[in-house]
């Protein structure tokens, strides 16, 4: 028995997968501890199948790494560094974020200029150690972290990407003082063995301030799960580890959650034939879209909450524009929306939890689209009458004209509902147009519980010509920690323009021969591993570089790199190489989806009535669970199902495949 949990801001989702047959169910969040809702979930889904114990696998996409930075929710961390460069959190790149800002609010640094210790020592560029690390120094900072409660340590030297020598004996002086155990001394020699100290820095900073806040979430999960079962976790580059690999490098964790549904989509759609997709993932809290030109684009950088994080991410593009983003008038009377949520807890207001602001979710519920009798497969009624008070509210206090206090609520509903539209408009063509991809060569795929809601409009914005609806689109992410293969990465800079493919090969055995070694914890046999070496190369003088497959012929593969993504290339121009990495992947077993046969249909079976919407007209309603593949109806529609509902505006019209994927064109 095999289970995907993906915790989201307002519903945990999970997938079970035995003997073939997936089983899809939905709780909602409990944000005070989120452990709460996922074992609850598992110990009811396993109830009539021996309990717990029935338990296989459990792949598990956490945002508790992610909640901890956001939040400000992590360790008491401490910062070693050389001395001298105790400022480096503080002083950064200088970059300016808000160009135009007279007055630019800058983050402060997770570790507090107090608690960054400086300690004698130095190498140079190759390694050779100038300046002996001073113990007796070290043991003073030891002194001042215990005085202060450090619960963290994050150290970051010079060149200790070279060379770690000093960054093993500061560890090993801390053991020996008995201050921390291993776990919670984060050494950036581990964590990012690359040059650019800053990024290097923050990286392991927010490593050390995440790690002790993931571990116990870990820990607690796999005591009450049973020791025959193996916890995996997400990663934010869209592969699983071992749960003790991530208390490891639990920074790798921070953007997990999306990088789930990425990662399903795609394999859904490429299943159906799609292997150009843009995903849009729309559920509670946020909305996150990715564009995928034949796989899932890794990147070796992204920001969180202003700070780099140096750890390969899936390129995803997050606005705050979910099912429970709160809309309110602001201070010029315009109506905003978002990225405030209303969360799990109170919720929309249609959930009677206690909820009094608008969100989006209240503006479908007015508008029709979400059914008090169909949601969550009709397990929970909606209290639509709030909603329509609440919204009328709202209509007031944008002064919106209309002849009716029923029309203008429905009017306000609706600009709710077009003003998250734009924003997601907004986010898919910075994935696609701004990077010179044209969206109307790609399918989107549409999942989440509100994704399915906003796909039609916002493809019809794009002039994207087919909208892919999943067979379970609530529960993508959950799906698609079942399809995630265990993806192990490796890098190291080799700065310089004289390195020889030969000896880049004998420092590739090396991390392969490690690789080897740690997919074979995770469980991974011998045959089912798979190595891709890459390349950071740039042209001298550069302050940025391009990853390229690992090859003979390096220098033509970057120049070919280089025009594909600039427009141009130097080819008379020296080149040099910056980082040598290595992806290791472990192929796991994906859920066995099968292709039935399609007969051609008109729906009609799974019809279940109908409606009329405001503006619409009637609209037919459906069963998911039984159209059947080869069924084809036209929009006006809502399709409901027990994870999500699909809305098929007038003018398009649905096939449904062999995958019992809903296909609208």
């Amino acid at each position: 028995m095999l289970v995907g949990v993906d915790i989201g801001g307002t519903f945990t989702d999970f997938v079970l997968s035995v003997d073939g047959r997936l089983q899809v169910t939905k709780r909602f969040s409990t944000p005070h501890d989120p452990a709460q809702a996922m074992l609850a979930g598992l110990t009811a889904l396993t109830a009539n199948a021996g309990g717990l114990q029935a338990l296989a696998h459990v792949v598990h996409g956490s945002t508790v790494a992610t909640n901890a930075i956001l939040e400000r929710k992590g360790a008491q961390a401490a910062l070693i560094t050389t001395q001298g460069f105790a400022d480096i959190l503080a002083i950064g790149r200088q970059n300016r974020p808000e160009l135009y800002a007279l007055q630019p609010h800058i983050a402060p640094p997770l570790i507090p200029r107090e608690q960054c210790y400086e300690v004698p020592e130095r190498l140079d560029y190759t390694g050779a150690v100038i300046l002996p690390l001073d113990t007796a120094a070290l043991d003073s900072v030891i002194y001042k972290m215990m005085e202060a409660r450090i619960e963290a340590v994050a150290v970051c030297l010079l060149y200790s990407y070279v060379n770690p020598v000093h960054e093993f004996a500061i560890r090993a002086r801390i053991l020996q003082r008995g201050f921390l155990d291993e776990t919670q001394i984060a050494l950036s020699c581990e964590v990012l063995p690359e040059f650019r100290e800053y990024e290097r820095a923050s990286t392991v900073a927010l490593e050390a301030y995440v790690r002790p806040t993931v571990n116990s979430y870990l820990r607690h999960l796999e005591r009450e799960l049973p020791s025959t079962s193996t916890l995996r976790v997400m990663k934010s580059d869209g592969g699983v580890v071992s749960a003790r690999y991530a208390s490891r490098l639990a920074v790798q964790t921070a953007l997990s959650g999306p990088a789930a549904g990425v990662i399903g989509a795609f394999y859904a759609a490429k299943l159906a034939g799609f292997d150009h997709i843009i995903t849009l993932d729309m559920g509670g809290t946020s909305t996150d879209v990715s564009l995928c030109p034949g796989a899932p684009v890794r990147y070796p950088e992204r920001e969180i909450d202003g700070w780099p994080l140096r750890t390969p991410t899936l390129d995803i593009e997050t606005i705050g524009a979910g099912g429970g983003s709160i809309a309110r008038v602001d201070e010029g009377g315009a109506l905003r929306v978002g990225p405030e949520s209303a969360g799990a807890d109170p919720g929309s207001i249609i959930y009677g939890r206690g909820g009094q602001r608008v969100t989006i979710s209240d503006a479908h519920a007015v508008l029709g689209h979400l059914d008090s009798d169909h949601f969550l497969g009709g397990q929970m009624k909606l209290n639509v009458e709030a909603a329509w008070a609440a919204i009328a509210s709202l209509a007031e206090a944008t002064q919106l004209v209309a002849e009716t206090t029923q029309l203008g609520t429905i009017k306000t509903a609706a600009g709710i509902i077009n003003i998250a539209n734009v924003k997601i408009d907004q986010a898919i063509r910075r994935v696609s147009i701004a990077r010179g991809y044209d969206p109307r060569a790609f399918t989107l795929v549409a999942f989440g519980g509100a994704g399915p809601l906003h796909a039609c409009e916002v493809a019809e914005r794009l002039h994207i010509p087919r909208v892919l609806v999943p067979r379970y689109p609530g529960a993508m992410c959950a799906f698609g920690l079942l399809t995630a293969d265990v993806v192990l990465d490796y890098s190291r800079s080799v700065l310089g323009s004289d390195l020889h493919v030969a000896g880049l090969q004998a420092q590739l055995d090396t991390f392969i021969a490690r690789a080897r070694h740690d997919l074979v914890q995770q469980e991974i046999a011998p045959d089912a591993m798979l190595f891709n070496a890459q390349i950071d190369m740039r042209y001298q003088g550069q302050a940025y570089e391009l990853s390229i497959p690992f090859g003979l012929d390096l220098d033509a593969a970057f120049h070919a790199a280089h025009s594909r993504r600039y427009g141009y290339s130097m080819p008379g121009r020296a080149t040099e190489i910056v980082n040598l990495r290595l992806q290791a992947i472990g192929s796991v077993s994906k859920p066995p989806l099968s292709a039935e046969p399609c007969a051609d249909n008109d729906g009609q079976s799974a019809r279940i009535g109908e409606k009329q919407l405001e503006g619409v007209g009637q609209v037919a309603l459906y069963n998911r669970d039984m159209l059947q593949p080869g069924a084809r109806i036209g929009g006006a529609a809502l399709i409901f199902q027990l994870d999500s509902t699909t809305y098929i505006p007038p003018g398009w019209s649905a096939s449904v495949d062999a995958y019992r994927n809903v296909l609208v064109e």
